[in-house]
């Protein structure tokens, strides 16, 4: 073998390794994909990272869901995005996980705010598959790091598409029962779907964790949300899902906007799904 074949064959040996995120199954092996993902980001930019992180069908929110190498490759490959995840969870089957966390932009000036994504496992590595963030002013403390390990582990041998399709379904009917409540209710009906730990992201917030004061957020100034919901996602470990869609806020202070928003839900020992994070950020019409 020649000098100059060994060179080319380490050479994609290291361009390929390099975002080699693999997947054990446990969230320290998603907090370091996301880690990595920044640390690319920082130093190649961030047009070729999310190029090389992002599954092929993956969705960004720039403003409204765009596929995100679809929408990456008509971009510049700026180096002024940081962030850092805070809070992570990784499902039992090991193949799907979400992180939370600070982002900062460096532009003309400095812009903060808190981002949601979802990963999920593409033959044995983790890839980007929804990222959405929310902006707010600098954050006056630094956000305390959860990374919470699945308690057990859980992937079932076989499952097929109409099986898939019907764990997708309860997640579409819950959400569908949430946004009835909310009609009549308004956001007091969140009272009903939020796990006590849930976090929200909302424009102009930092990020508002507990379910009690999300609700005094929400009772102080919102007078009726409607969810339009596109689409769901369940892990095949049965534990984790997520909804997106468009959201009405009418605001108490006779003023309506749109938003694009990310449901977390989680399933609960009752067999119910509650909401354990929440992002909302401005739809463009």
């Amino acid at each position: 073998m020649t000098n100059k074949l060994i060179y080319t064959l380490v050479a994609l040996s290291i361009t390929f390794g390099a975002y080699a995120q693999k997947s054990d199954g446990t969230t320290r092996s998603l907090v370091n994909a996301e880690r990595e993902f920044a640390e690319h980001a920082v130093k190649d930019g961030e047009k070729t990272a999310f190029l090389n992180y992002s599954a092929d069908n993956a969705l960004v929110f720039r403003p409204n869901p765009i596929n995100a190498k679809t929408f990456y490759s008509g971009q510049q490959d700026h180096k002024n995005l940081s962030w850092s995840p805070v809070y992570a969870r990784v499902s039992k089957s090991g193949d799907w996980g979400f992180t939370t966390g600070t982002y900062v932009l460096n532009g003309e000036e400095k812009s903060y705010g808190d981002y949601l994504s979802v990963w999920k496992v593409v033959n044995d590595r983790w890839q980007l598959a929804l990222d959405l963030g929310t902006s707010h002013n600098k954050p006056l403390k630094k956000g305390k790091e959860e990374f919470i390990e699945p308690g057990s582990f859980y992937k079932p041998k076989f499952i097929n598409s109409k099986q898939i399709a019907a764990g997708v379904g309860i997640i579409l009917t819950t959400e569908k029962t949430l946004n009835v409540t909310l009609k009549s209710y308004g956001s007091a009906a969140f009272s009903g779907f939020l796990n006590p730990d849930a976090r929200l992201l909302f424009p102009g917030q930092e990020p508002i964790v507990g379910k009690d004061r999300i609700l005094t957020f929400f009772n102080g100034m919102v007078q009726k949300i409607s969810l339009k919901t596109t689409s769901a996602d369940k892990a095949l470990g049965g534990d984790f899902a997520y909804t997106y869609g468009v959201a009405t806020i009418d605001y108490k202070a006779d003023l309506r906007e749109s938003f694009n928003y990310v449901f977390i839900y989680e399933r609960q020992a009752d067999h119910n799904w509650n909401i354990i994070a929440q992002i909302f950020t401005p739809a463009e019409r």
